[in-house]
């Protein structure tokens, strides 16, 4: 099998960041953290941003309004200027986000940080947090003294963290006078996030307290080796029986159809929609909420899953390994596909050049019924402010609409790629590269993008095809897309016991799907989950609807 380069490698485990990990449980933070009443229902809604798209490059592949992403087959060639002045005031900044690639050359030695820096014109202390790193970090952050915050906090969305919301409204700024509604035009590149993202990300307290990072409307995805799928008899409009003997004659030797990681229950999430179950909640025309646990689709998938396994499709060591492992194994031909966020192709194909050819998997049928795909939260995570003076929240704000900066945009350019020369060059289409330089200051992995972004397009250096067949793939599944019901609503019984909710099922799910628990075990643990807080979040879940309608 062809080998990896380290470059590759590590540009890897900076995709798997996209997927998303399995709750698990947070320290408690203090009682002093704790906030008060983080429900929508009853309060005064402050009005969304209004959004005021940005005139930025023409795309070669236009978007629609159902969520098809605006598709660039080359780098546009007349960058424009998105920002008028220096945002910054020449103070220090400390900033906090997740990363999920390998840590970043200290400020001394990084030019990109450097040239960040100067950019915004303030100085950078980066707290760089290794996703695994994540939850322990943050419930330091949120136990410590509110004096010892970071200015800028980015919340993840890949974890629930408990009284995640409580920390936020008694800890960081509210934003709402400086966001809401035609507040936010003092703030173009912040204005052009649309309105789908703030939805996801939500309100507290009926106040609006960060800022999304959007992100495009299909969430997990089965990733194939388009090869083996294809020589083993995949064929678009396939069924579930159609999918598992695919997988069964895929899987020889020492390579097997499917990959899992750690955390991932088997990659339930696209077959949990394949089978049209609700992902996460669903709600009902009179306004009930429905956990995907309680229904019966949710449990087929389970089943059809452990049958998987027991054919002996999945890898001996699916839900055990890394997910920068599963990421290796899909690369190397150990496994014929594992499922990540769609956000990864920006690296996988790149990464997967001469080794093999990705493609995302059009859901099977299920009894004669299209299969869905899982709908992404239209937000990564948000972006909170340490309260401050309001000269310097405008400050802050304005750095972070510099970070929010669109694609096409000299701005963007240089967040995402670094100075041409140093850490880029140009192929001959135009699009940037990266230099040896540019890897070594892991311009990747010092995620200033995770800080603000502007809406995410569909582009892969040097590779049209690439685009154009992933825009196709979005016109295809985007109308089969299940959305959870919940994205954007609060709920205090979650924000105390949602990490402690999913590890209970999780645990019980992915137990059945190994053949180590009966599926008889289900409803049992299902009806402790629901007398143990399910069926609460439920209740409050659907009060939280009724306010935002």
């Amino acid at each position: 099998m062809p080998s990896m380069s380290r470059r590759t490698l590590l540009r890897s485990m900076a995709a798997a960041g996209t997927a998303v990990s399995v709750p698990t449980l947070l320290t408690a933070c203090s009682s002093e953290s704790t906030g008060g009443d983080v429900s929508n229902s009853g309060k005064k809604l402050a009005p969304w941003p209004d959004y005021k798209p940005v005139a930025g490059a023409r795309p070669d592949l236009a978007p629609t309004d159902s969520g098809v992403q605006a598709g660039y087959t080359t780098y546009p060639s007349d960058l424009t200027t998105s920002v008028s002045r220096t945002p910054g005031d020449g103070s220090t900044v400390k900033v906090m986000s997740v990363s999920f690639g390998v840590p970043p050359k200290s400020r001394d030695q990084n030019k990109y940080w450097q040239a960040v820096e100067k950019a915004l014109g303030v100085k950078i202390e980066y707290t760089v947090v290794p996703q695994g790193d994540y939850e322990k970090k943050m419930a330091t952050v949120m136990a410590n003294d509110p004096d010892a915050l970071p200015d800028i906090i980015n919340l993840f969305s890949g974890y629930e963290l408990p009284r995640e919301a409580e920390f936020v409204q008694r800890r960081a700024e509210d934003l709402t006078p400086f966001l809401s509604g035609d507040a936010v035009t003092d703030y173009p590149n912040l204005a052009n996030i649309p309105t789908h993202a703030w939805h996801d990300m939500g309100r507290i307290g009926g106040l609006i307290y960060g800022i999304p990072l959007e992100r495009p409307m299909p969430g997990s995805t089965l990733w194939l080796n388009r090869r083996m799928f294809t020589d083993a008899g995949m064929k678009e409009g396939w069924t579930a029986e159609d999918f598992a003997a695919v997988a069964k004659k895929a899987t020889r030797g020492k390579a097997y159809a499917l990959g899992a990681s750690n955390g991932s229950t088997f990659g339930n999430a696209v077959h949990a929609t394949a089978f049209n179950a609700p992902v996460d909640w669903a709600v009902d025309d009179k306004g009930d909420f429905h956990s995907m646990y309680t229904d019966e689709r949710f449990k087929a998938a389970i089943a059809f899953q452990a049958r998987l396994r027991k054919e002996g499709s999945y890898h001996p060591d699916a839900t055990s390994m890394s997910t920068p492992d599963l990421q290796t194994a899909f690369l190397n031909g150990t496994v014929g596909s594992m499922q990540n966020g769609f956000g990864s192709y920006a690296t996988l194909y790149r990464d997967a050049e001469g080794l093999m050819t990705p493609a995302p998997a059009l859901p099977y049928s299920v009894d004669g019924r299209p299969g869905g795909i899982k709908a992404a939260r239209r937000s990564f995570g948000y972006t909170i402010l340490k309260k401050a003076r309001k000269e310097r929240i405008q400050m802050l704000l304005r750095i972070l609409d510099y970070l929010a900066a669109p694609f096409g945009s000299k701005e963007y350019e240089l967040v995402h790629w670094g100075l041409e020369g140093t850490h880029f060059t140009r192929a001959k289409d135009g699009s940037p590269e990266y230099t040896k330089a540019g890897e070594v200051d892991n311009v990747s992995n010092l995620p200033f993008r995770y800080l603000a972004e502007g809406p995410q397009v569909l582009f892969v250096p040097g590779m049209p095809e690439v685009v154009r067949s992933l825009h196709d793939w979005q016109q295809k599944v985007i109308p089969v897309a299940i959305r959870n019901a919940s994205y954007g609503l609060q709920s205090a019984t979650w924000t105390k016991q949602g990490s402690t909710l999913e590890r209970m099922m999780n645990d019980t799910i992915t137990a059945i799907i190994a053949g180590r628990t009966p599926m008889s075990e289900y409803d049992a643990v299902m009806k402790r989950w629901r007398s143990q807080g399910g069926d609460r979040v439920a209740e409050e879940f659907a009060k939280e609807h009724a306010a935002n309608a």
